[in-house]
């Protein structure tokens, strides 16, 4: 995929209709909608097959599904394996959720001791947990606190640099959270995380502008929406015995 100059940027929601169980493709209409806040045009593209590929992509969204959509998911991502190797070798910010994520990585651990092979993109693979987790999650990232929900019956292993620390929650399973490896950011987190936490949207967002030599504009929307957003991660953090932003 090229990455040409363009005063728009184009979101990549990759197989909205078999990884969006969590309603984790909406990820891509944040980052769309805070990009226009922005004064900055932004379209999103729905991605099932190569030839749903436009030339130029900015940013890219993959979302979480069932285990009984696992086979057919991965089926439909190998035609793409090229594609998203570009996108993460050419810097391409990217935000992969639970399936999307483990689906990417070396591999997926499923019970009775069988595999399901990833594209091996990332580092690391999914591992199976003691127990399902379902549940509130915090994570320290560092440079903000992040809070989503947490549904997933594999943690992960092998993730040289986490999203952040749990402080709350199952995460990995390691008492971390996530992968960031160069542009791609992986996590269990949905909510969408990205509506949830607008300061990991903008993290996106940021780098996708400057690739571009876009400007961002100050928004009056975007103050609003994210005094929202803190509010009800706020009350999520008091209900896990953290304190408030």
């Amino acid at each position: 995929m090229t990455v040409a100059p363009s005063a728009e940027l184009t979101i990549l929601s990759v197989l909205p209709r078999l990884l969006d169980t969590n309603g984790d493709a909406a990820n891509a209409r944040v980052l769309a909608q805070r990009a226009r806040w922005a004064g900055i045009a932004a379209r999103v593209v729905d991605v099932h097959t190569t030839a749903d590929l436009p030339d130029t992509v900015d940013l890219v969204v993959i979302g979480s599904g069932t285990d009984t959509d696992l086979d057919a998911a991965r089926a439909a991502l190998l035609p793409l394996a090229d594609a998203f190797g570009s996108w993460l070798a050419g810097g391409v910010p990217t935000l992969a959720v639970g399936t999307g994520w483990e689906l990417l990585s070396a591999g997926i651990d499923l019970p009775g001791g069988t595999r399901v092979d990833g594209l091996g993109l990332v580092a690391g693979h999914a591992t199976l947990l003691a127990a399902r987790a379902t549940d509130d999650i915090a994570v320290d990232a560092s440079d903000a606190r992040l809070i989503g929900f947490e549904n997933h019956a594999r943690g992960y292993t092998g993730a040289a640099h986490p999203l952040g620390r749990v402080l709350a929650g199952t995460g990995n399973g390691t008492g971390d959270e996530g992968l960031v490896q160069g542009s791609f950011i992986g996590t269990h987190l949905h909510g969408p995380v990205l509506a949830r936490n607008p300061q990991l949207a903008d993290r996106m967002l940021s780098s996708a502008c400057a690739a571009r030599g876009l400007a961002q504009a100050a928004s009056a929307h975007t103050v609003l929406v994210d005094g929202t957003a803190k509010a009800a991660r706020n009350q999520v953090a008091v209900r896990l015995g953290l304190s408030s932003e």
